[in-house]
């Protein structure tokens, strides 16, 4: 279990907070979306989950070990990120190589690698790129690599940081569909920090950020009923919600129950 207790940052002193006074807690196994807009502080809260910045008030507790410069290497190993540009992210000359490097790093028996590489490689549909460049493959590949990458150093908690905004629309649907694979198939903890609905709508939970701080916080049915939260936070309403909300406020319409349970599901399950 993560939990964030009263944290808050910020980058200067003649800036605001990025975070501010902010509490949470993540449950082991579960999908949460961190929602909102540029500037909204969530990618800051990805860096300070992997201790790439400190904050300058409150604690972060992982497994109950509490996040400081003696413990942050150790919970380095249990935290694993997928950035946003996949470019920016390799170090191998080949996909093998780069899966391997993180491996490497903790003097990992070599036939173990071999294996945790295969394996790994096949979890995410590459076992027949291994000895291809990485800047070669298109976006929704190179992802691939990187999370390849996450899964074989066995990460507890993964956190995708906008690991899909750079995408086009097959490397959305890759990317996607393996985050979903991962929920379903493993006990792996998934936090996806984006400002795409439709990727949040499929979480077990949304935590809505604005201004540093958190708005609103539910299940997807509950988040996606806050319309007002959502368009405030400048968040795109998916078209599906947006029609049951319509609808909803048609005082004819809204008295066919058969109807609004229909539109309902067709803007939770799309």
């Amino acid at each position: 279990m993560i939990e964030m207790k009263n944290i808050s940052y910020s980058y200067s002193k003649n800036e605001g907070l990025a975070i501010n006074d902010i509490s949470l807690t993540i449950e082991e196994g579960s999908w949460v979306s961190i929602l909102g807009h540029n500037g909204s502080g969530k990618s800051t809260l990805a860096k300070l989950l992997v201790g790439l910045i400190e904050p300058q008030s409150g604690e972060i507790i992982v497994d109950d070990l509490k996040l400081s410069s003696d413990t942050v290497g150790e919970i380095r190993k249990q935290i694993g990120i997928v950035f946003q540009n996949p470019d920016n992210q390799f170090v191998g000359v080949t996909v093998r190589r780069d899966i391997a490097f993180g491996l490497e790093n903790r003097n990992v028996e070599r036939l173990e690698m071999e294996k945790r590489v295969a394996d790994c490689a096949k979890a995410v549909g590459l076992s027949d790129y291994l000895e291809r460049e990485p800047y070669k493959l298109s976006g929704g590949e190179k992802q691939r690599v990187a999370i390849a990458g996450i899964l074989a150093l066995d990460s507890k908690y993964i956190i995708f940081d906008e690991a899909t905004s750079m995408l086009d629309p097959d490397g959305v649907k890759d990317v996607i569909a393996l985050i979903e694979h991962l929920r379903k198939n493993t006990n792996k903890t998934i936090i996806t920090i984006t400002h795409d609905l439709d990727l949040a709508r499929k979480s077990d939970k949304i935590l809505v950020f604005k201004n540093g701080q958190i708005t609103a916080s539910g299940t997807p049915s509950e988040i996606f009923k806050l319309g007002n939260v959502l368009t405030d936070s400048n968040l795109l309403v998916p078209f599906e919600l947006q029609l049951y909300n319509a609808v909803s406020s048609d005082k004819e319409l809204s008295k066919d129950n058969e109807l609004m349970e229909a539109l309902w599901q067709l803007g939770l399950m799309k």
